[in-house]
């Protein structure tokens, strides 16, 4: 094991402590792997501007781990998940989480493809398709990287279910946003969001999609 290998376990380790996430041997040599597989991918598809495996774990593992308390499924849609973050890491630490992945990236879906394959992760799908033609209905819907708060939401209400949720990880300059949620949709929590290694401040912003004649 190399140094550098070293470094990114204990960092690793030490992010999920910070977190208060306990995981098993498996899930951990699955974080692992999941970390060396994008590196080795980025350096010859450009998958994320982040180059180095330790600013990885932090900016994708630990960052993505970070929602899981508010993540409760049964069924979870990541849109524009890039290559596969959130939704990879929420599946390997909540194996009962049925996760579909959607991009429109065709060599960021392949990145998906591989990891799922490769960490034998059987509830994981990967989806290439845009949102506006992609079809389900989901108990949450999240996001880390996808448009304004006003887009995500219009562009994915038909895919959550009546009394589902969206969960947005968005920067502190979220208010301004609210306003173009669309009519039945309602904000019903805010997370500050710690994430251990990062110095900028994150949010997930909470919102339901209320059933018809329930808006007060």
């Amino acid at each position: 094991m190399t140094q550098a290998d070293t470094r990114v376990e204990a960092r690793l380790d030490q992010g999920l402590e910070r977190l208060g996430i306990a995981v098993d041997a498996e899930q951990r040599r699955r974080l692992l792997a999941l970390v060396g597989l994008l590196h080795k991918w980025n350096r010859a598809y450009n998958l994320t501007a982040v180059r180095s495996p330790d600013e990885m774990v932090a900016r994708h593992l630990l960052d993505s781990a970070a929602v899981l308390p508010f993540v409760t499924g049964p069924t979870l849609l990541d849109v524009g998940a890039g290559p596969g973050f959130p939704g990879l890491v929420l599946a390997i630490l909540r194996p009962e989480l049925a996760v579909s992945l959607l991009d429109s990236n065709g060599k960021k879906v392949r990145f998906q493809r591989q990891a799922v394959m490769e960490l034998d992760l059987t509830n994981v799908t990967p989806v290439q398709a845009r949102v506006e033609a992609f079809e389900g209905r989901f108990d949450q819907v999240i996001s880390r990287a996808f448009a304004s708060l006003g887009d995500f939401v219009a562009l994915t209400l038909p895919l959550v279910a009546p009394g589902g949720h969206w969960l947005a990880m968005k920067g502190p300059a979220v208010d301004d946003e609210l306003a173009g949620v669309p009519e039945g949709v309602v904000p019903v929590a805010r997370h500050a969001l710690e994430v251990p290694f990062e110095v900028g401040s994150r949010l997930l912003v909470v919102l339901e999609h209320q059933a018809d004649g329930s808006r007060p």
